[in-house]
């Protein structure tokens, strides 16, 4: 199924939605269906979340605060980067992507990229909504959505009543998604780090991908562990670089490989390697092949990809949503700290200005991203 049959399917799809369900009019509770966007609202979490919210109003209180330095500090580190990675792009000639895009069964792994990113919503609103509950602002509702193909949850405030309390309230309200992700991450990795890689150790290097202009592609499948190159053993990532940066255009290695649990050998004559024409180039995209080494890997296995993957896009999203461009959370905490303090000719021209910036940014990030993507 090519691209073009994928995306008929999927406008066919919206179109009979809309003309079945499509309402103009939002209900505050239920389902309503707009142009490419579905959203699912109810109320009854709400008292679930007044229930946490109010019984540690205090501890949720300072940890909306801490979420304000943490936000104005990631904020600062995730427009430095992204400065950082547009000048590489740039001397690269656009060739090396500052930002990826998350896209389950594309770019990430299926089951695991689904289960991070339910993680990264779920932690992200109810820390928005239990910060907003401990500072007495009314939420009207709960819910789901669906924008095109790409899901997501919700907590919808009272709008009108979040722009009457002081600043550092509303900065609270908008810090607490992403300190929730960050906390998330670093709690992921802990258990990660602590409870699960005493009892795993590395065995291979799994072809994830392949660079369509590298030789691999076609001697390789994904999927594939490489465990030796001319007789060494491979077991970590870094002895495989190590062995590569050894090499030169035009050899020919012998890659001993596991494909379906079977042991085979491959030949293949090495590339020129773009970044630099003395070494040899293989044209694969490597990650860590792991085992348990107590066994039950059907369950030890699964349970650290998916505490991998919660770490990773819960830290990475959860910074991105800091990145000073409105709408996202790091653009409505500077432009509500920029007006609070100064006269609005002069805070408006700094917001646009950020805005301006910030789409450049993003911009110069994403191209190489959104070329990889098509080929």
């Amino acid at each position: 199924m090519n691209l073009w049959t994928v995306l008929i399917i999927i406008l066919a799809f919206w179109g009979i939605l809309y003309v079945l369900f499509g309402r103009k009019e939002e209900e505050e509770e239920g389902l309503a269906v707009d142009m490419f966007v579905i959203m699912w609202r109810t109320k009854k979490l709400l008292g679930f979340i007044d229930k946490i919210a109010l019984k540690y109003r205090r501890f949720w209180k300072v940890y909306g605060t801490i979420g304000i330095i943490v936000g104005f500090g990631g904020m600062a580190f995730v427009f430095y980067m992204l400065i950082k990675s547009a000048f590489i792009a740039i001397k690269a000639k656009a060739q090396v992507a500052g930002v990826q895009l998350v896209i389950p069964g594309v770019t990430i792994p299926l089951w695991y990229g689904l289960i991070g990113l339910i993680v990264v919503m779920v932690v992200h609103e109810l820390s928005h909504g239990v910060v907003a509950r401990a500072e007495d602002l009314p939420l009207k509702s709960v819910g789901l959505v669906l924008f095109f193909v790409i899901p997501g949850a919700f907590v919808e405030p009272d709008e009108e009543e979040l722009k009457k309390v002081p600043l550092v309230k509303r900065l609270r309200v908008y810090a607490a998604g992403s300190m929730a992700n960050i906390v998330t991450a670093l709690l992921a990795l802990m258990l990660l780090n602590y409870a699960l890689a005493p009892v795993l150790q590395p065995a291979g290097v799994e072809i994830t991908q392949f660079d369509p202009k590298g030789p691999a592609i076609n001697h390789l499948h994904e999927g594939d562990i490489i465990i030796g190159i001319n007789g060494e053993q491979i077991k970590t990532i870094e002895d495989f670089l190590n062995f590569m940066n050894t090499t030169k255009p035009g050899q020919i290695i012998a890659l001993e490989i596991l494909r379906n649990g079977e042991k085979i050998i491959v030949k293949v004559p090495l590339g020129e390697n773009p970044n630099n024409p003395e070494k040899g180039y293989l044209g694969v995209y490597p990650s860590q092949y792991v085992v348990s080494t107590i066994g039950y890997e059907n369950i030890i296995l699964p349970l650290a990809f998916a505490l991998y993957w919660i770490y990773i896009l819960n830290l990475g999203i959860g910074l991105m949503n800091l990145f000073p461009l409105i709408p996202l959370d790091g653009g409505r905490m500077l432009d509500e700290t920029l007006k609070e303090y100064l006269p609005e000719k002069v805070a408006k021209p700094i917001s646009f200005a950020f805005i301006g910036i910030g789409v450049l940014l993003l911009a110069i990030n994403l191209i190489p991203a959104i070329r990889n993507l098509i080929g």
